[in-house]
């Protein structure tokens, strides 16, 4: 019991550290659990990024329902680990299908993830602050292939400033 004690305590120490070396733990379904270590390079279209959620309104939902635990983020929040479908100038419009994308150059993509008006314990959820149209400069759209994930098509687009690239490490899943 006084090893597995101290095993504990030693990783809650080493969080903070972790950390600060750019490492990122994802326990949640939205991508593979596991470990994601900040990689080099400015995001670009399909890349895994790590950011922050900044609207207060959904920081304190995400914080009230348990959506994201403590972290490192100014909310006191965890970041958020998603995939980045889409940047400045693409053209984004919510179906009942899902979310497509149609990027400046390239072929639309579509994610099959519709918003949704609950969360996965049956609680309403705010309206989404998606919007369909032109994503604005300095704003990206990030989203997960899961149905039940927490991301750009409940709290809107996302600061590209505030998003970094992640490369998954390990992940705990068979």
């Amino acid at each position: 019991m006084k090893a597995l004690l101290a095993v504990v305590t030693a990783f809650f120490l080493l969080l903070p550290l972790l950390h600060r070396a750019g490492f990122r733990f994802n326990p949640t379904p939205s991508l593979p659990k596991g470990i994601y270590r900040i990689a080099p390079g400015a995001p670009e279209r399909g890349d895994l990024v790590a950011f922050c959620l900044e609207s207060p309104v959904w920081t304190s939902l995400a914080r009230e329902r348990g959506y994201l635990g403590a972290g490192f983020c100014p909310s006191g929040l965890q970041p958020l680990l998603k995939r980045l479908a889409g940047l400045p100038g693409d053209t984004v419009t919510a179906t009942p299908d899902g979310i497509q994308v149609e990027p400046v150059s390239g072929s639309a993509s579509t994610w099959p993830v519709p918003i949704r008006h609950e969360d996965s314990m049956g609680r309403p959820l705010p309206a989404s602050a998606l919007r369909a149209g032109e994503i604005p400069g300095g704003m990206a759209l990030a989203l997960s292939g899961h149905p039940g994930s927490f991301d750009s098509r409940f709290f809107g687009l996302i600061p590209l400033a505030g998003m970094v690239r992640v490369d998954l490490v390990c992940t705990f899943e068979p």
